[in-house]
């Protein structure tokens, strides 16, 4: 609320506050117990060693996200190129994924796609405080409807809607009245967005490129057969995070 450091609390420990600054610090706390997530009352969520900021257009940036980031760097590390791999952030957001991989691996071009708008104006932000926006092309697009449908991609990321209508109503107030709710719910089962995905992303990914998308933590098999059965895809891997649970689908394109 002061606009400090931690380390000026400290040493303008016998400061008193104002009566209007008072006011704003009591404001922020009845937001909180209110429900809202402290994360849209700071404006800032902190993804690996970005700062990005938020609202409530876009959903909050997870840890567990940060293990798509992990896998899509091993690939891209992990072969010479002979040019800038393309890379499809589909459903960007706040721009978390390609924020940080136009970040950490500075040879690759990326496409960063969102059907909001408001998404879109707040993940170029994020890119131009981190530098990178110079090697992101920010697009409005339903899935795959604004791309061009000629182009394709080495590498394509996805953390789609995932949330279950049964899960839904057991979320916590913070994020289910909070958080947008088109990131979140996925449909009956919470697979409505994989189906579209397993059977349009092959279409849109290189010979040997990678499909990496974020899953829920008990939907590993189903996703997996969605993307078997769509034949797009040589071998098809789950990623467990840190936890133990599944949490990352990593399938090969022959």
């Amino acid at each position: 609320m002061l606009g400090v450091k931690r380390i000026d609390l400290y040493v303008n420990f016998e400061q008193p506050l104002n009566r209007a600054e008072v006011d704003r610090y009591r404001e922020l706390v009845r937001a909180r117990g209110a429900g809202e997530p402290v994360a849209y009352i700071l404006g800032h969520a902190n993804f690996r060693d970005l700062t990005l900021k938020v609202d409530r257009s876009v959903l909050i940036p997870r840890p567990e996200t940060e293990h798509l980031v992990d896998a899509a760097l091993s690939f891209l590390k992990g072969r010479d190129w002979g040019g800038p791999p393309q890379v499809l952030d589909l459903g960007t957001g706040s721009g978390a994924i390609a924020v940080s991989l136009a970040a950490a691996f500075p040879e690759a071009h990326i496409t960063a796609a969102d059907s909001s708008a408001a998404a879109l104006s707040l993940a170029r932000e994020n890119a131009a405080a981190a530098g990178v926006a110079a090697r992101i092309d920010f697009i409005e697009s339903d899935m795959f409807q604004g791309l061009d449908p000629a182009a394709t991609f080495d590498l394509i990321a996805c953390n789609p809607p995932y949330i279950t209508d049964s899960e839904w109503q057991s979320l916590p107030p913070d994020v289910r009245d909070y958080e947008p709710e088109a990131a979140l719910r996925g449909g009956a089962d919470g697979l409505d967005f994989y189906r579209l995905l397993a059977t349009e992303t092959g279409a849109h990914l290189a010979p040997e490129g990678l499909l990496l998308l974020e899953i829920g933590h008990e939907q590993g098999e189903s996703v997996s057969e969605l993307l078997r059965a769509s034949g797009a895809y040589a071998e098809v891997d789950i990623i467990k995070d840190y936890a133990g649970h599944d949490r990352v689908i990593h399938a090969g394109r022959p």
